[in-house]
């Protein structure tokens, strides 16, 4: 496999990627961000940790979708972050119910 061959793999997934983000975001309710991964989910609960001085967030999330084009399951039952770096969570809005 060439370099080209794999950057064209690469990108193909990640267009597919975000197809099916695009098709399931309307089902979540929060969209949530940490330095290493990108949720979308329905349930959140975020605390704030400390030990021995540090401060660290423990985030678990129901109902979850992961933003991640190497796992071969995006969606999971359940979610538990431990990080000492930034979490950031947004309550998606939900569009007007069309009749």
């Amino acid at each position: 496999m060439s370099a080209e061959d794999l950057e064209n793999y690469e990108t193909e997934m990640e267009l597919a990627l975000y197809r099916e983000y695009r098709d399931v975001v309307g089902l979540f309710a929060y969209v949530v961000e940490t330095e290493r991964r990108f949720y979308l989910a329905n349930q959140v609960d975020l605390q704030v940790r400390s030990a021995a001085g540090e401060v660290y967030f423990e985030l678990r999330l129901a109902d979850a979708w992961v933003w991640d084009v190497y796992r071969s399951a995006r969606f999971v039952k359940s979610v538990r972050v431990v990080t000492f770096k930034d979490v950031n969570v947004e309550e998606l809005a939900k569009a007007e119910l069309a009749l």
